[in-house]
């Protein structure tokens, strides 16, 4: 009776403790109809010296730094008794509150007005909140609970949807601050649809479709029948789903023409912002962002680089391994839609198509590795810069590299072991993703030797193909799953010269593109093209009627304006070097039955009947 007495103690004192220290928050909307939410942050149990207060300056599932401060105004603290404390604002989006007592309340104004995964949006129907450009925090105590109250009766038909823990009386909880972070919220009037899954212990989760769209609820529930059948390839690759906090996973997904437009992975959900009337009559175009999300609730947010850990919110990670975390995702996110027969077989060569010509062709895979890629991504992932950079010539997306590896490792684990990148994928989430151990790139190569019992071949496929710049022989490789990688226009001339503006009725160039005979000939961005081969450029039909007219290796002379100063220079055509795959039997070639049993094995359904 003693020992539970002092159970039952022990219990109530670490409830108080938690009481104590939980940092809570007041969110309402009076005035959403402008793009305004108010926000109050209690934080009881304040250490004694000077109380620094912050915004965000990342987001989980983003790797560019992003100034949330910016929108944040009417910034104020105040202690027990109301009364408003000095605060300085030390920088643009941190705040120093000097002297304090044990408690301190901070109020300020929000202005939200895009919609995307990133931002926050406030309007009379919904309010969209991505956690870290919506709440300040106080620096230092990122291991307390947190605890946020929306308010919003005056909302008609408003709900909450988020992967945050419901406490009731509209009260939600997150056990940390990285937790907090990485959970977007929905208050609007959603239709929902939910279905169960199960894992192969037996354990039963559920997983939520949030639409908040001008769609019928038939429409809602024939879209969550599509997404389940996407969700039953995403199981057969990994052999079993995470195990979900509280047993929820939620697709947040909004759909209004106006949005930004995005989609982005959190632990137990993903924001997903279309940009079509409704869903209604765009599925298909819609489903792209699902695969690919869904697909990070295990690579990303369990499957863990250590480069990642933890999140950093004062300025962004730089990581190593996106091309893997983010790279794989993307291949897996078109393939998995063909294998559930949600996309066609000629939808997944054209996006392999598209992957292999980026990495074959632009100079930022030639000359430099997907970790250099990855490590580009502080300044490329939605960054805002108004300078212009050299992006163009030195940065591939580690997206499309990274898939153009995945790729490649598929069809060659497929050739010469008998294996797949899906078996890979399984041996990462047994070693470190199932038990959330961070990994680091050694730690991907040592796993593949495991899983191919040939450490030799993990070894020079990562210094090949991962630290390296070398590329795969996709014709070869393609070519065990009767698929042929030929040029589109052989002998084709090409000047590299895309996307030039007409606008002006002059012909004023982008940045071109080094290798390219644009870039060779010293043409440059802004450079206005006066003629070529002696007749005057002013609509793209000219350009494209000269360049068809010539063959590779044919010289003409060019005459533009670099800075208001005429000049002249030889521009030397090329071959055009886009790429396309065919299916062998429709170059006139012989598909083998084991050509057609590779194909079948890769691309078609992988979920076992009972």
């Amino acid at each position: 009776m003693k020992k539970i007495l002092g159970t039952a103690i022990i219990s109530m004192l670490s409830i108080c403790a938690f009481a104590q220290n939980e940092i809570s928050y007041t969110v309402s909307f009076p005035n959403a109809i402008h793009h305004e939410a108010q926000i109050s942050m209690q934080i009881p149990n304040v250490p004694a010296g000077p109380l620094t207060v912050r915004m965000s300056r990342s987001s989980p599932g983003r790797y560019a730094t992003h100034e949330f401060g910016k929108n944040v105004y009417n910034f104020k603290a105040f202690d027990p008794s109301g009364k408003e404390l000095i605060l300085k604002q030390s920088a643009g989006d941190v705040y120093e509150i000097p002297a304090h007592g044990n408690s301190v309340k901070i109020t300020y104004t929000l202005f939200g007005n895009w919609i995307d995964g990133t931002y926050a949006g406030f309007d009379e129907t919904h309010a969209h909140m991505n956690i870290p450009a919506t709440f300040a925090f106080p620096v230092g105590m990122d291991k307390r609970a947190r605890l946020v109250k929306f308010n919003y009766a005056e909302k008609q038909n408003w709900k909450v949807a988020t992967q945050l823990k419901p406490m009731g009386n509209e009260t939600y909880f997150a056990p940390n601050l990285q937790y907090f972070m990485d959970s977007p919220t929905e208050l609007a009037n959603y239709k929902t649809a939910s279905w169960k899954v199960k894992n192969p212990d037996g354990k039963t989760q559920t997983i939520h479709l949030i639409a908040h769209s001008n769609d019928s609820q038939k429409t809602i529930d024939n879209y969550a029948d599509l997404l389940k059948k996407m969700v039953d390839e995403h199981l057969a690759v990994w052999g079993e789903f995470p195990a979900y906090d509280y047993g929820n996973y939620y697709f947040l997904e909004d759909v209004y023409p106006e949005n930004a437009g995005d989609g982005m992975e959190h632990r137990n959900s993903t924001s997903i912002v279309q940009r079509t009337p409704k869903i209604d009559g765009y599925e298909s175009q819609l489903l792209g962002t699902f695969s690919h999300e869904y697909f990070h609730s295990w690579n990303v947010e369990r499957l863990r680089p250590k480069t990642l850990e933890p999140f950093n919110f004062e300025h962004s990670n730089i990581s190593d391994e996106l091309w893997l975390a983010e790279g794989f995702t993307q291949y897996y996110g078109a393939l998995l839609l063909t294998r559930a027969g949600l996309k066609t077989v000629d939808n997944a060569t054209q996006t392999f198509n598209g992957l292999i010509n980026a990495v074959l062709t632009s100079p930022g895979a030639r000359n430099f590795s997907p970790i250099q890629a990855s490590r580009y991504a502080v300044f490329a992932d939605a960054g805002v810069a108004i300078d212009q950079t050299n992006k163009g010539n030195i940065f591939t997306s580690y997206y499309t590299y990274g898939a153009a590896t995945a790729l490649a490792l598929d069809l060659r684990l497929r050739a010469d072991f008998n294996l797949t990148l899906d078996d890979y994928m399984r041996a990462l989430w047994k070693a470190y993703g199932k038990p959330e151990i961070a990994y680091t790139v050694p730690d991907l190569e040592k796993t593949l030797g495991i899983l191919t019992k040939n450490p030799t071949f993990a070894r020079d496929f990562f210094k090949r193909y991962i630290y390296g710049t070398e590329k795969s022989d996709y014709a070869k490789l393609l070519l065990n799953a009767g698929f042929i990688l030929r040029k589109v226009n052989p002998n084709q001339a090409y000047t590299g010269l895309s996307r030039v503006n007409f606008d002006t009725g002059k012909a004023v160039l982008p940045q071109t593109v080094q290798g390219t005979p644009a870039y060779n000939a010293g043409l440059d961005v802004d450079d206005v093209i006066l003629t070529l081969d002696h007749l005057e450029i002013k609509d793209q039909a000219t350009l494209t009627k000269i360049t068809d007219s010539r063959k590779p290796g044919d010289v003409v002379l060019v005459s533009y304006l670099h800075r208001g100063e005429q000049k002249s220079t030889n521009l030397t055509f090329a071959e055009n070097p886009v790429m396309e795959i065919v299916p062998i039997e429709k170059t006139g070639g012989a598909l083998t039955k084991e050509m057609e049993a590779f194909r079948d094995k890769w691309l078609n359904s992988q979920v076992k009947t009972k």
